[in-house]
């Protein structure tokens, strides 16, 4: 049973709430509710589960010893010993072949991309992560992925302001995070190499303008969105949004989004800001 709840750990549960970003395409289109894209965006979403898992365990096993020295990290099952690095080998194995066969039954595009997004996290592990730059961008790019998910499974268009709003998004996020890690960590914690090549005002400046890019993009996507129609819900929509990242950037400044999970699972304000974007947004794709 203890190596069950060590498997489970490793598995990450609570990191899963990223993948929702696989929802996305489906629900700015409008079709989110309709069975067969319910269907295709949900094994998508299972999908993308399964393939995240496999590489935190991969991770886990090639960060071991630098886990071993982090004040949180080191309670990861195979830091603490809990897990040998030969399960946690095998239990990605296990995760990643589910993610693709589940992946293979829902569309060949999305066999293609979550194949992609298995050799890019793996590289990213091994090596990438200690790149300065190409770790942001790498960690950007899975996130882009979960995002174009979603439209590939349900065979969806996927509108060029919502790759620029995810885009941007998720590198105001993982920017976010480094700036985080290097205030609670700083460079001399040999736990994450790449910090050495950063300095606060950098992050600073790569997270401002990441987070400006997003919100204007985000603002030509929603009136694009009411032009023609009597209602503008996608146009107030840009209120909710561009208060949650403000909401968001409180945290940032902080030095306290090194994980993100532990945002949004934990800030009510934040919650109560993302659920109001989200029925105007529902308001706005129905016809409200």
């Amino acid at each position: 049973m203890q190596w069950w709840a060590a498997c489970w750990r490793t598995m990450r549960p609570r990191q899963w709430a990223k993948n929702l970003l696989v929802l996305a395409a489906p629900l700015a289109a409008g079709q989110l509710l309709e069975p067969d894209v319910a269907a295709a965006t949900g094994a998508a979403l299972v999908a993308f589960c399964l393939a995240s898992s496999a590489v935190y365990a991969v991770n886990d096993v090639a960060d071991v010893e630098a886990d071993r020295i982090h004040p949180r990290k080191r309670f990861r099952p195979v830091a603490a010993g809990e897990l040998s690095r030969r399960g946690a080998l095998f239990l990605g194995a296990v995760l990643a072949v589910l993610a693709l066969g589940i992946a293979w039954l829902t569309d060949d595009a999305l066999v293609l991309l979550i194949a992609a997004y298995l050799v890019i996290q793996l590289a990213y592990a091994f090596w990438l992560k200690h790149e300065a730059v190409l770790d942001i961008a790498v960690v950007t790019v899975g996130f882009l992925m979960r995002a174009v998910a979603g439209g590939i499974a349900a065979d969806l268009p996927i509108s060029q302001w919502f790759l620029l709003v995810t885009g941007f998004g998720s590198l105001f996020v993982v920017a976010g995070k480094r700036y985080s890690e290097l205030h609670t960590l700083g460079v001399d914690a040999g736990t994450r190499r790449s910090l050495v090549s950063y300095t606060d005002t950098y992050l600073r400046f790569v997270w401002s303008i990441s987070a400006a890019a997003a919100v204007i993009s985000y603002s030509l996507w929603a009136f694009e969105q009411d032009a023609g129609s009597d209602q503008p819900w996608h146009a107030l929509s840009i209120a909710a949004f561009v208060l949650g990242v403000l909401r968001y950037a409180v945290d940032i400044d902080a030095g306290k989004a090194a994980e993100p999970e532990d945002i949004v699972w934990g800030d009510r304000v934040l919650q109560s800001i993302g659920l109001a974007w989200l029925v105007l947004v529902c308001l706005g794709v129905s016809g409200g």
